[in-house]
């Protein structure tokens, strides 16, 4: 290949304290909730709300009160799982600028030498994600955005993996053809079938049996070392998550 993108959350970057940041922020407010109940079911509150639009539509945009909107709609179903109350406004305000901050995340421990790595090999390198409008300045923040030549977020374009839209966007930004780009992400659906159906390459990253993948970054950036190539899918298969 002749560019590398990624994934974002679950590829590049961690979230290992949702559940305490939610709950010291909702405390604040009056909202008593266990961090490690929120963890939990955040991502079924996630589910729920994609379950609402058809795949490759953006969440975000979809929303009449745009990314605000979405995640104070998602703070009040996850409260209403949870039993609380319903938070105000000011509670998702906050919450919305905590996430925004760098100390709200974790970067892949692996994750700068790998894209150092792939650098010194000549490789353009892209990020190709489903994130509102707080991901470039978060990318900055935790010192990753200068790694990248280009990067395109569902809520800036209106579309959102897996629809194939995305992955040629960044495409064109890069200047490479799609079928010289690897894209590599932890979603079967989103990250391997979205950028197979837009004519690239694509690898997972993590505990995927049965795809073709790798466990970390770090064995991402072997392969390039070791090999001067990046053995990849070649078509699209089953989810088996």
């Amino acid at each position: 290949p002749l560019a590398v993108t990624f994934d974002v959350t679950g590829t590049l970057l961690r979230c290992p304290r949702l559940g305490e940041i939610y709950v010291e922020v909702l405390a604040r407010h009056g909202v008593s909730l266990d961090a490690e109940a929120v963890a939990e079911t955040f991502p079924v509150v996630w589910r729920e709300l994609d379950c609402r639009l058809a795949p490759g539509v953006d969440r975000f945009t979809a929303q009449p009160q745009g990314e605000r909107g979405f995640w104070r709609e998602l703070l009040g179903r996850l409260c209403a799982l949870l039993g609380a109350p319903a938070p105000s406004r000011f509670a998702a305000a906050e919450l919305f600028r905590r996430f925004a901050r760098p100390e709200a995340w974790s970067v892949a421990p692996d994750a700068p030498s790998c894209l150092e790595r792939l650098r010194a090999a000549g490789l353009r390198l892209g990020v190709i994600a489903n994130w509102d409008s707080r991901l470039e300045p978060l990318l900055e923040g935790l010192a990753l955005r200068d790694s990248f030549d280009v990067v395109v977020r569902s809520s800036g374009l209106g579309v959102a993996k897996p629809s194939p839209r995305i992955f040629t966007e960044a495409a064109v930004r890069l200047a490479v053809p799609t079928e010289r780009i690897l894209h590599v992400g932890d979603s079967p659906l989103e990250d391997r079938d979205g950028a197979l159906a837009a004519g690239m390459r694509a690898l997972l990253v993590g505990d995927h049996r049965g795809d073709d993948g790798v466990p970390d970054l770090s064995a991402l950036a072997a392969r390039v070392a070791e090999r001067g190539r990046l053995a990849t899918t070649s078509g699209p298969r089953e989810s088996k998550r």
